[in-house]
């Protein structure tokens, strides 16, 4: 016995933090899929049920099991699809912007011709250091439809009249990705930023001794390059977008109407608004289901599983 516990040592000093790692992360993950086969509302999810093992040893409520009936509604409702739509929009339009706007940056903080870019660096990473809460709030204040919002003295500036930013569609999505790229542009300058400090310099004198201009070695160099450490973060940078919640609710809670309402305030409006645990956990757990297929398709075709360098 004593020489067993010699030879595994190891992994009896792992087995207390994996125990604990895993019932933090997995017992949420599994409660919310055993309660999207349910009816669960708040009159009976939290209501004494049974006990042993049927009972999940008393974490069970008084709800009913109702087999697939919760994904065949919400897959049912026109609402779902429009959010699923206008989430994958939001992640396309969003991640686009931030990285094209993150490249840009990183380019111009790793140059030679910019001055005082250790401060610079300072600065462009102070929007990752302020609570997402406060930042939103802020942009809401900017985008405020009155006469002093920031936005409308800007189009007031430019001859137009003031703009109810959260009463049109498209308006309020924009404000959305203005947002979204605010606060996430410092992790795509990150990423960026190191992954231009490794390329090669060889092979950057080489082309120019070749004649190549600054376009021909950043599109045959540098983005060669920097393209899968810059491909790695815009996948995790898409997760992020995908699950955003914050910005459409502190907004205009996904306005006018539901027709901004992204996929995971969908999800909470049924579970909280409607008090319908069952089919909000449904929807969650589609939601999983989509964003685990983009993640997995995203590494696959990125070749991003041996690690990027």
């Amino acid at each position: 016995m004593q020489e067993w516990i010699s030879d595994n040592s190891a992994l009896l000093l792992v087995l207390p933090g994996l125990f604990f790692f895993s019932l933090f992360m997995f017992f949420p993950l599994l409660f919310t899929i055993y309660l999207s086969f349910t009816d669960a509302e708040p009159a009976t999810v939290f209501q004494d049920g049974p006990g042993g093992l049927t009972g999940f040893f008393g974490l069970r409520g008084v709800e009913n099991f109702v087999g697939l009936e919760n994904y065949v509604a919400v897959l049912s409702d026109p609402a779902f699809w429009n959010s699923l739509g206008i989430t994958w929009l939001f992640v396309a339009v969003s991640v686009t912007l931030k990285v094209a706007f993150g490249l840009f940056l990183a380019m111009l903080v790793t140059s030679d011709r910019v001055r005082g870019k250790r401060y610079l660096r300072s600065i462009i990473i102070i929007p990752w250091a302020l609570p997402p809460i406060f930042t939103i709030t802020i942009w809401k204040g900017v985008f405020s439809s009155a006469r002093f919002g920031l936005a409308n003295q800007a189009v007031m500036a430019l001859g137009y009249g003031t703009q109810s930013w959260f009463n049109d569609r498209w308006l309020a999505f924009g404000t959305y990705l203005l947002t979204e790229m605010w606060l996430a542009y410092p992790f795509m300058v990150i990423i960026t930023v190191s992954a231009l400090q490794a390329v090669p310099d060889d092979l950057l004198d080489a082309a120019k001794v070749d004649g190549a201009g600054f376009v021909h070695r950043f599109l045959n160099v540098t983005v060669p390059s920097i393209k899968r450490p810059v491909m790695f973060a815009a996948i995790l940078t898409a997760a992020a977008s995908f699950t955003q919640f914050l910005i459409p609710y502190v907004f205009n809670r996904g306005g006018p109407g539901r027709a901004n309402e992204l996929i995971i305030l969908y999800g909470y409006r049924e579970a909280f608004t409607f008090d319908a645990y069952g089919a909000g956990a449904a929807i969650m757990m589609t939601a999983v289901v989509f964003i685990g297929i983009f993640m997995l398709a995203a590494v696959w075709k990125g070749q991003l599983a041996e690690g990027v360098n």
